[in-house]
């Protein structure tokens, strides 16, 4: 079971749909208490289950390259590079593969990593490193747009839907943005794939599992970038540091 204590923001600022707000690029990439053992569940995904938790179409490779160099000139404090050498803060060394950036990416940093690229009128998610996946699989959204990723996401209407996209449309190089949701679960598993189950009404989830979501252009390809930063902690945690 890989937890974490506490949460880098206060969980009752949480606002409607989209909830966005302002970030520094500075600020996009994060490493927690967590990040040892994530890093580690998230290399035993990618050796054991990988066609699960990448996806990369072709035509989206030069993005995927953009990102791994705007990944690297933005890791957060603790890393070490020499040459094609990356040192993670946990002391695992890490080569760089040129031939897989999302593979590298995801021995990297904490965040999954979602490529939407603008293909017609909506972005499309063309590519992603994703093993920590919250009832959703990689599979079933893999080259879809926004509006069939979000279903069944039932706040997420035709009006949000647009506003959505036009935020898309409207991000800038070097201006990230950023958002968190909350959720409730009992099961502590990061990687959950499944249709989540209908919660128990009787008592509380005993688990809070929130995501820190950014947004990023990427300013030779222009592709979004989708980061998602996944913490679990026990709803007890959360109450104490919040009361």
């Amino acid at each position: 079971m890989i937890l974490q204590t506490r949460l880098p923001y206060d969980p009752a600022s949480q606002r409607p749909l989209p909830n966005i707000a302002p970030l520094e690029m500075a600020e996009w990439l994060m490493v927690d208490e967590a990040y040892a053992p994530q890093m580690a569940e998230r290399a035993r995904l990618l050796a054991e289950d990988r066609a699960a938790v990448l996806a990369l179409d072709p035509a989206a490779r030069p993005a995927a390259e953009e990102l791994l160099e705007m990944v690297l000139a933005h890791l957060p404090e603790g890393f070490t590079r020499e040459g094609e050498a990356v040192t993670r803060p946990d002391g695992v060394v890490v080569t760089l593969d040129r031939a897989d950036p999302m593979g590298t990416l995801g021995h990297l940093v904490q965040e999954d990593l979602c490529l939407m690229e603008k293909r017609g009128e909506e972005h499309v998610l063309t590519g992603a490193v994703l093993c920590f996946p919250a009832h959703w699989r990689l599979a079933d959204k893999f080259m879809q747009p926004l509006v069939a990723i979000h279903v069944p996401i039932a706040a997420y209407d035709d009006n949000i839907a647009r506003r959505v996209q036009r935020l898309f449309d409207g991000i800038r190089p070097g201006r990230p943005l950023w958002r968190f949701n909350l959720l409730n679960d009992e099961d502590p598993a990061l990687f959950q794939p499944g249709r989540k189950a209908a919660p128990r009404q009787e008592t509380p989830a005993r688990y809070l599992r929130s995501e820190r979501q950014c947004l990023v252009r990427l300013p030779e390809s222009g592709a979004v970038v989708f980061s998602i930063h996944t913490f679990v902690l026990e709803r007890a945690a959360v109450m104490e540091a919040t009361a």
